[in-house]
């Protein structure tokens, strides 16, 4: 076996890797993938969305209550985003990505459009989602969201249980980041933020003066040693 694992390692690490791009958000049982040193790379805006407490949630209730709770969480969000077009993957314990595959303004604004969606079934006192997830526990989550070029591998061994996926990237990373500033709200990069369609940028409503009422502010994050630009928002888009 030792010998196995090291043949196996020299040949990664030494060896050229290559990389593809496409145009889709590949998964598991893509046959462009393989343990070999390929990657396939695509672009996306990537939202991530992240409970917190599940910790306290699992020391306050019995395992099967805690399964209630999860899967209520993730059935809400996974309809979400895909209703607008996202690809979920990579459940995480408590957390899920979601890639918006494309470069469009468009693209970017449904992903934005789905956290706010999510937003609004897991914490608006008019939800009956969050009404009746609170028969148990109140939901806390935070949501990130950035844009850009993701490499996806594919890692471990042949076997169903003995391999996995990874999502190698800035807007990955960026998107973690920035979800974990918060509590029940949005965050999206600056980027993000620059490309974002009308719909998603300003409120329905109106000030004293007529203007357009921007939903985002502005506050900074730590990325890589720097200090990084953000926005967040309280807002929700209400589910009908």
């Amino acid at each position: 076996m030792k010998e196995g694992i090291v043949s196996k390692v020299k040949e990664i690490v030494d060896g050229s890797f290559e990389v593809t791009d496409i145009s889709d958000v590949p998964d598991i049982d893509d046959s462009r993938l393989t343990f070999g040193n390929k990657g396939l790379r695509f672009e996306a805006t990537t939202l991530y969305i992240d409970m917190r407490g599940s910790t306290s949630v699992l020391n306050n209730h019995n395992r099967t209550t805690v399964a209630k709770i999860h899967k209520a969480y993730f059935h809400t969000i996974v309809t979400v985003a895909k209703s607008l077009g996202g690809e979920v993957r990579s459940f995480n314990g408590d957390g899920m990505l979601v890639f918006f595959q494309g470069t469009s303004k468009y693209t970017l604004s449904n992903a934005v459009e789905s956290a706010m969606k999510m937003k609004w079934l897991l914490s608006s006192s008019d939800s009956e989602v969050k009404k009746k997830m609170e028969k148990f526990s109140t939901v806390d989550f935070g949501i990130g969201i950035d844009d850009g070029k993701i490499v996806c591998a594919k890692v471990g061994i042949a076997g169903a249980n003995n391999r996995d996926l990874v999502w190698i990237g800035n807007a990955v990373n960026k998107s973690v980041k920035v979800g974990d500033k918060l509590h029940g709200n949005i965050g999206i990069s600056s980027y993000v933020y620059s490309n974002l369609e009308d719909r998603v940028k300003y409120a329905a409503e109106k000030d004293i003066w007529g203007n357009n009422v921007n939903m985002w502010q502005s506050a900074y994050f730590e990325y890589n040693g720097k200090q990084e630009l953000y926005y967040y928002t309280t807002y929700h888009w209400k589910v009908y």
